[in-house]
């Protein structure tokens, strides 16, 4: 056509006739490019790629967890230990260290699989039109203005204008969030219209459902609308989750005071005179004293066991800081098909001249064939012009909206297969865009004079059928569709669709075999209007409870859908989401809004519709902005980006795609909301038992950074060696701690509201607790072994030791809960903290009755009276834990 390769996609082509895209971008409709354009085209605008996106790095992840105070500060010790020459502790040090840096790397390598699924639907042939001929070329290589031909099944490789359509529909939900295909069409569309309802555009990684077609290419790789899909995931990186914030702000605290304690520790010492080797020993052993070791694997164990019991509700976790997280959610944001919605289209609404028949009750099927003479033929009409196969299951397979029709006909007596037979198909005129209608041509044996005749079925939009119709049938005849009946029927159609379903009207037509058959121009005329059929996909049962759980436990549910803004509206009343004054707010609108005037939109807003990919992500932004901690659930390429921005991405097992499902932290086997409701209620249950076993942990270690630093003052010898505390800050601390992992959940978890961002990870009055159990088990501890060293028993540090074991390990038992005491949740209610307290307890005893163990922890054996004594300190401390429960829990 003598054109080079500078030619540029016209802008809205869906609006622009076919014609003149192709004009726009130098190509023939008919003949496609010529190859020497074709390939200059593509040294201009490159492959049709998606764009390619950097991995994670895994050094950088790897040298990243060094930064930890926590460590550092543990390295520091085991240097330090080295250097005294205590090559066994610095040994145990390192191991602890390399253990902690393992368990972070690999908590942060998370499988960057997104963008690879999102190449995955890279398709990679398609059927060009080159040099007047048809062939197979590689999707790589298609350039704007390259001619496509597409048929049932194909997926399309790139953004283009339909200039032929043929029956033609594609499956855009994983792009639009549709539930039902779209029609698609030659004529051009209002300039305006969203992604959604452009029917004369074919997108990049949809398919065709049905039909063929001819289209234009007006964009390529990163220009379609899947590479700005793309574009949007791979330029949004999540952000830290709120238990990895808190964390990270406690051990920056925790490094800080054991750094200052050592510090003044060595300064004291050295200006007191004390011997250097004996001061870097202390330091060492405060160091040790002040870092709780097992803190990173039991939280990490401790999300590990809740992911598994959210697996047993059908919520498979691929991160496992999102379990925390989500029991921090303060917003869900979720999809309406498949997800709050059944995903199954299903008629609701028979209307019939004289008649309105509601399906949405259970016994409005139950002599309904007797009750109204015309609906026999309806529900026939709507089985015979109709595609969809009855497997032999019983599984209906084909068009959403075709499946509705033969199951309501099922539900009301009828056998589809029966009717099928008895009226077998000779003819039809597919379903086609422009006409908006199909008609298909049957056998008819049962004409009035007894001949052998023909019937059409029609059915179509109200638009596409009604005018076409010039008789009604009532009760079972046929009279004349005056104007007043005509409007009547038209209004009808109106409110149903006001009500946010899906309107099909249905006709037939009859005439004797001895007569002429119309041709396919005047078959569609003449016809009785037999009556309006609405549909909806319907709200899931179980989602209206979730989301009052949700309300009750102060979560806003929010809807954010590609669907139709009275359909979205619908099924929000029906879930009772909004109410007949809450507006529903379209992609359209958020176009016009700034980022600050959206912040004030999204604090009211409840539903979202006709809503693009961008728009999720900025409604997601715009909360987080807020302080919410929001969770998105989505199943398209188009939700991937909101997901990966939100706090807590959930992708679709059934019906989302693998773009979603790997851009997302929780991948739900049910595609039900309600099961996003019980992953928060495991979310929150977590995070209850991480607080309860950091107040245990750390009120232990406060005693043994209270012990160093008070017994020198006493006089006494260091009390406690680098091994003893690493032993009890690993072994006794970490065993306990990963039962109360398990803590059965506390009543009305769902009944509070979610924990603030802004809480200590500590609790209320955690962090005054821990300092107060602490502090009266260095007590408890110390007083006696004081009495013992003054007497000259070698044993005392043994008994110091092991009596601050014993103490937390009984103290795990009244922790189990802040606000019933231990008699009220029961001793043996947690089996796996019987288990681990009685293991912990043998490991103790070996330790100090085998020689060999005794020896290497520097340890002396003991007494009865020293274990009559530990268990005194034990008893009392749990004594302490439940009167400090009992007394603050008043206040």
């Amino acid at each position: 056509m003598g054109v080079g390769a500078t030619e540029a996609p016209p802008d809205a082509p869906h609006s622009l006739p076919a014609a003149e895209v192709a004009r726009d971008l130098a190509t023939d409709p008919e003949a496609g490019l010529v190859t020497p354009i074709a390939e200059d085209r593509l040294a201009a605008a490159g492959p049709n790629l998606l764009p390619d996106r950097d991995g994670l790095r895994r050094w950088p992840i790897l040298l990243g967890q060094l930064r930890s105070p926590i460590l550092l500060l543990l390295a520091a010790a085991g240097a330090l230990s080295a250097g005294l020459g205590d090559l066994l502790e610095a040994c145990v040090i390192g191991a602890v260290v390399v253990l902690n840096v393992w368990i972070g790397y690999r908590q942060e390598l998370v499988a960057e699989r997104a963008m690879e699924a999102l190449h995955a639907l890279d398709v990679p042939t398609a059927t060009a039109v080159r040099d007047g001929k048809a062939g197979p070329v590689e999707a790589a290589t298609v350039v704007p203005g390259d001619v496509l031909l597409l048929q049932a099944g194909a997926h399309v490789p790139a953004d283009g204008r339909i200039a032929e359509a043929h029956a033609l529909r594609i499956d855009e939900s994983a792009l639009t969030g549709e539930s039902v295909p779209s029609d698609k069409q030659s004529e051009p569309v209002p300039r305006d219209v969203v992604l959604a309802e452009r029917g004369s555009m074919a997108y990049s990684g949809t398919v065709v459902s049905g039909g063929r077609g001819r289209l234009v290419v007006t964009a390529t790789g990163r220009h379609t609308e899947l590479g700005r899909v793309a574009g949007l995931l791979g330029a949004t990186t999540p952000g830290r989750t709120p238990l990895q914030l808190r964390l990270d702000a406690l051990v920056r605290q925790l490094g800080l005071v054991a750094a200052a304690l050592v510090l003044v520790v060595l300064v004291l010492g050295l200006v007191r005179g004390e011997d250097l080797d004996v001061l870097l020993l202390t330091a060492v052993s405060l160091a040790v004293a002040a870092v709780p070791e097992s803190l990173p694997a039991v939280v990490t164990i401790t999300l590990a066991l809740g992911a598994q019991r959210m697996a047993k509700r059908s919520a498979l976790i691929r991160r496992l800081s999102a379990v925390e997280t989500l029991g921090s959610v303060t917003t869900v944001c979720s999809d309406k098909t498949g997800t709050l919605t059944q995903n199954r289209m299903t008629v609701v609404v028979l209307d019939l001249a004289g008649a309105n028949l509601d399906l949405r009750s259970t016994t409005a099927t139950t002599g309904a064939l007797e009750r109204h003479p015309s609906l026999r033929a309806l529900l026939t009409a709507g089985v015979l012009c109709n595609d969809t196969v009855v497997a032999q299951d019983g599984t209906l397979l084909g068009d959403p909206t075709e499946t509705a029709l033969v199951a309501v006909a099922q539900r009301c007596g009828l056998q589809p297969d029966q009717l099928r037979a008895a009226h077998p198909r000779v003819s039809e005129l597919p379903f086609d865009a422009a006409r908006g209608r199909m008609t298909t041509v049957h056998r008819d044996p049962l004409q009035p004079d007894g001949a052998d005749g023909r019937v059409a079925y029609c059915k179509g939009s109200v638009d596409g059928v009604l005018p076409r119709c010039s008789a009604v049938r009532v009760a079972g005849h046929a009279v004349p569709l005056d104007a007043e009946v005509r409007q009547r029927a038209r209004a009808a159609a109106d409110t149903l669709a006001a009500d946010g379903l899906r309107v099909l009207a249905v006709a037939t037509r009859t005439w004797s075999t001895a007569a002429r058959e119309p041709d396919d121009e005047h078959l569609e005329e003449a016809l009785t209007l037999l009556g309006l059929v609405a549909m909806i996909d319907p709200a899931r049962p179980q989602a209206r409870v979730a989301i009052a759980a949700c309300r009750e436990a102060g979560i806003a549910a929010v809807m954010i859908t590609g669907d139709h803004p009275l359909t979205a509206a619908a099924i929000g009343r029906d879930l009772a989401l909004i109410d007949d004054t809450d507006e529903v707010v379209t992609g359209a609108q958020l176009a016009e809004l700034d980022d600050e005037q959206l912040v004030d939109v999204v604090r009211t807003t409840r539903i979202y519709a006709r809503v693009l990919p961008a728009d999720k992500l900025r409604i997601v932004a715009a909360l987080q902005q807020q302080g919410e901690v929001v969770a998105m659930t989505g199943d398209g390429v188009n939700d991937a980006p909101a997901l990966r921005q939100a706090d807590v991405g959930v992708a679709m097992g059934i019906t989302g795609t693998d773009v979603t499902k790997d851009a997302a932290d929780i991948v739900l086997r049910d595609d039900d909301f309600a099961t996003i409701v019980g992953a928060v209620h495991e979310g929150r249950v977590v995070f209850e038992n991480i607080r309860k076993f950091i107040r245990n942990i750390l009120s232990g270690n406060v005693a043994e950074v209270a012990v160093m630093i008070v017994a020198p003052l006493l006089g006494m010898p260091i009390p406690l060696l680098p091994l003893q505390i690493l032993w009890l800050n690993l072994v006794t601390d970490g065993l306990p701690a990963m039962a109360l992992a398990v803590e059965p959940a506390e009543p009305g978890v769902l009944k509070q509201p979610p924990t603030p961002l802004t809480a200590s990870l500590f609790g209320d009055d955690g962090g005054r607790a821990i300092l107060r159990r602490g502090a009266a088990l260095s007590v408890l501890v110390l007083l006696p072994t004081f009495v013992l060293w003054k007497t000259g028993d070698a044993a005392w540090q043994t008994v110091l030791f092991t009596s601050i074991a014993a103490a937390e390990l009984a103290g795990g038992f009244a922790m189990r809960s802040e606000r019933a005491s231990l008699r009220a949740i029961g001793l043996l209610s947690n089996r796996p903290m019987v288990l681990a307290v009685a293991a912990t307890l043998g490991l103790q005893v070996l330790l100090v009755t085998v020689p060999v163990l005794r020896d290497t922890l520097g340890l002396e054996p003991l007494a009865a009276s020293h274990w009559v004594l530990v268990a005194a300190i034990a008893v009392a401390y749990l004594a302490v834990v439940e009167l400090d429960k009992a007394w603050h829990g008043r206040r």
